[in-house]
Parts: structure tokens; C-alpha cells; sequence
């Protein structure tokens, strides 16, 4: 009978680990993506704007583009 329970409480503590891994690491990157948003079209305008530059659409997707590539790599 003891080895039984044994068996049940790593189960449960495995069960345990997982999810408060699953918990800690959504939270983490819930905090990390409110600090450090993804890059998107508005921001590029914005950044262009401040740089004195009226961004055509052309410009701002091969923008788009060229940051999709290098978050490719």
C-alpha cells in the first residue's frame, strides 16, 4: 500500500509543477510583452514621423516587411 501512495503523491506533484510552470511562464510573458510591445505599422509612422519623413504605405510595409524578415532569422 505504500508504494501506492507514493505513486499518487509524484503524480500529483508532477501535475502540481506543470501547472504552476504553465502559470509563472504566461505570466512572465504577459508582463514582458506590456513592457516591450511588438512592432507594428503605426509605430513605424510615428518613428518616421518623428525623423522629419512623410511615410508613404510603400515605405511602411517594405518597413514591415524587412522587420518580419529579421525577427525571421
Amino acid at each position: 500500500m505504500d508504494t501506492w501512495i507514493w505513486i499518487i503523491i509524484v503524480i500529483i506533484a508532477l501535475a502540481g509543477g506543470v501547472a504552476l510552470g504553465f502559470y509563472l511562464a504566461r505570466q512572465y510573458m504577459m508582463k514582458y510583452l506590456k513592457e516591450n510591445p511588438p512592432i507594428n505599422e503605426q509605430m513605424i509612422r510615428v518613428m518616421m514621423a518623428q525623423m522629419g519623413r512623410k511615410p508613404s504605405e510603400k515605405q511602411v510595409r517594405q518597413m514591415m516587411a524587412q522587420m518580419n524578415k529579421f525577427s525571421d532569422k
